[in-house]
């Protein structure tokens, strides 16, 4: 066991001794969404304990996802939700002033769709009485919820075994059976009732289908249904699977009830993946504030999993499931969350880098984005290169040639095409653009919308679908250097030749202001640089191409508490700037990424303990990182405040790396 259980609520230990003394079982019921199978097993035996090493439960309520739908259909207000191993729905646990004694849900992530406040709430057989919440925690990869009433006390588990399978164990400490039912059903819904089926179908094409084995009575009641266990049962569960049509019905069905002949196996492997997710990133010798934020960080990433699905050819991680806006694949998103999955889920990482390159233009270009329906995609621009250093993230951690050797052909073709399409006057740097002439598009491409340094940019057209900034960019040139580094590594590696341009020994002088000791963009017509300190300044530190004396200048900038150190330290724009704004997007929020390149460049460049003080007062200053609130897209640079998107990934992802690297 690593850190201690005590510190945690009593309500917490209970459940984590519980869980222990009953974590593999039997299955009762499996349910799908958008196919949502349920089957019913009668009554099982939970003889088996599951491994004194289930880190998962020192992480009690590792995210506050409480939320009960008032209606189902269409809802904003969740919090985020209960979803693992890349599927397509989720759930939230109920809030104990809106009681529902059954997980909330399921939410239809990419329709954003709830089918029911719950598809399965559990009561006695023969009982009418309410029952009071004791407690509810989402540790990772599982959510409990504990309510008692006159007649007893129920428990209830969820475990994800599959993208389309989740796994509700109920248990109670009496013998008195079980009735369930849903509550809620979406008003579109379509229920058909069978001898031991129940399905729902929704006009988007999704299905929800409950299937029931024997030893369990079904029948139809009032739009609804009605599921009774034997009636001296203590114990229940049930499968919960989602599919995008009714066309996965069959092959899914069967599935399930294969894995349902014996549901402890995929149970047990549900506790092997979490505890293997969480051995491979929790050090022994951390404090357990910041094992939690390690955790969360993977509990994160694992969330935003999605499988593939229509347009979306291969696995991948969306920035934010909670966001719908968000709920597609980015490019360098995804490389920052490769990066930080090469570590824990090398599989997940290597497939969320290849569901980008699936739409690789012809002359190389990566699109900006891209959802389950391709006619949303959006190609008026790229994103910045960084897909070697994820590639190389994933060699580093799992020693993968393999897979250097098959993307090796597209990362070198992505490097040539930005000289080839970006950079205007072809003396070797490049400039972020579009393939639509607006300047909107270019500000997309270097991922920072609407930064302080794009105010008085105009855009410069290169050739047919080819334009540029009239600016020549800091951070895109040396992530650039970074990629001809690694390209020339992977040739190495594989025996490959490496033919593209590389400037890599220029950038850093070229980039670097001597008369303000720090790193900008410079303008095209007459090579002045663009003096407005910010974070692509961080860049060259990170990729170690800076020497030392231009660290030794740029610290005076990097450690004055008007600029960059600030309370969570090193901001999107130097706070003394009139045009900073602590709310502004990119124009002064903490952005993590950002701020994990700052004091990694820090750490390059000798300054250990300086970088360590600066990891602790992200650890400890963010709000809520060390308890229960969503790691989020960014914060406010003075208060540590939630700012934009919950649940969000690549904020995650530098979190992650910032814990690993602390100390060392």
């Amino acid at each position: 066991m690593r850190g201690d259980l005590v510190s945690y609520q009593t309500g917490f230990l209970i459940i984590c001794k519980l869980k222990r003394k009953y974590m593999k079982t039997n299955l009762i019921k499996a349910f799908a969404v958008s196919g949502l199978i349920a089957s019913f097993a009668a009554c099982g035996q939970l003889s088996e304990k599951a491994s004194s090493n289930d880190s998962r439960y020192e992480f009690g309520n590792i995210v506050d996802i409480a939320y009960t739908p008032d209606v189902a259909g269409y809802q904003r207000g969740y919090r985020g939700l209960f979803t693992d191993a890349g599927s397509w729905m989720g759930f939230t646990l109920p809030q104990t002033d809106k009681w529902i004694n059954g997980v909330c849900g399921p939410f239809s992530i990419d329709n954003r769709i709830w089918f029911a406040q719950s598809v399965a709430e559990v009561n006695f057989i023969g009982e009418s009485s309410s029952f009071t919440p004791d407690s509810t925690s989402y540790f990772p990869g599982e959510v409990y919820l504990s309510a008692s009433s006159p007649a007893g006390k129920i428990t209830q588990r969820v475990n994800f075994v599959s993208a389309s399978t989740a796994l509700l164990c109920i248990e109670s400490d009496v013998n008195k059976g079980f009735r369930l039912t849903g509550k809620g059903w979406d008003k579109d819904v379509r229920l058909e009732i069978g001898e031991q089926t129940v399905t729902a179908y929704h006009p988007n094409g999704e299905v929800v289908q409950l299937v029931f084995a024997s030893g369990v009575t079904l029948q139809g009641l009032d739009a609804n249904y009605e599921a009774k266990t034997a009636g001296d049962c203590n114990q229940a569960y049930v499968a919960i699977s989602f599919y995008a049509s009714a066309k996965e019905l069959p092959s899914g069905t069967e599935k399930t009830l294969d894995m349902l002949t014996d549901p402890r196996v995929s149970i047990k492997q549900n506790a092997e993946r979490w505890e293997g997710y969480l051995s491979k990133i929790l050090r022994d010798d951390m404090k357990p504030e910041y094992d939690r934020i390690a955790a969360k960080s993977a509990v994160t990433l694992i969330a935003n999993w999605r499988t593939h699905r229509e347009g979306l050819l291969h696995d991948g991680i969306v920035p934010s499931h909670a966001a719908s806006y968000f709920v597609g694949y980015w490019g360098w998103d995804s490389w920052r969350s490769s990066a930080a999955l090469a570590r824990f889920a090398p599989e997940v990482a290597k497939n969320n880098i290849r569901a980008i390159f699936d739409y690789q233009w012809e002359d190389g270009m990566l699109i900006d984005c891209m959802y389950t329906d391709p006619a949303e995609n959006n190609a008026r621009d790229s994103k910045p290169p960084l897909a070697s250093w994820a590639v190389d993230e994933v060699f580093i951690h799992n020693n993968d040639t393999a897979f250097v050797r098959e993307m090796y052909p597209q990362l070198l073709k992505f490097y040539k095409w930005w000289y080839e399409k970006r950079d205007h006057n072809k003396n070797g740097m490049c400039e972020f653009g579009s393939t639509d002439g607006t300047l909107v598009a270019a500000g997309w491409e270097s991922g920072m919308d609407n930064a302080i340094r794009f105010d008085h940019t105009k855009m410069l057209k290169n050739g047919k679908d080819a334009w540029s900034m009239d600016q020549e960019n800091v951070d895109l040139n040396t992530y650039l250097a970074v990629e001809a580094r690694l390209l020339k590594k992977f040739a190495g590696i594989i025996g490959a030749e490496f033919d593209g341009p590389d400037y890599s020994d220029k950038v850093a002088d070229y980039f670097f202001d001597e008369k303000m000791g720090y790193f900008f963009d410079r303008r095209l017509k007459d090579g002045s640089f663009i003096e407005e300190p910010a974070c692509e300044g961080y860049t060259p530190f990170w990729a170690k191409i800076a020497t030392k004396e231009q660290m030794k200048k740029a610290l005076a900038l990097l450690t004055d508490t008007a600029k960059f150190s600030t309370y969570i330290p090193f901001p999107t724009a130097a706070a003394d700037n009139p045009k900073c704004d602590p709310n502004g997007y990119w124009r002064g929020p903490i952005w993590l990424d950002q701020t994990h390149l700052a004091i990694t460049g820090l750490r390059n460049y000798g300054y250990k303990d300086l970088a360590d003080e600066y990891t602790r007062q992200v650890f400890d200053r963010c709000e809520g990182l060390t308890g229960d609130a969503p790691i989020h897209e960014n914060y406010g640079t003075h208060t540590g405040e939630l700012l934009e998107a919950p649940h969000f990934s690549w904020s995650s992802a530098h979190l992650l790396m910032l814990y690993e690297d602390y100390g060392k």
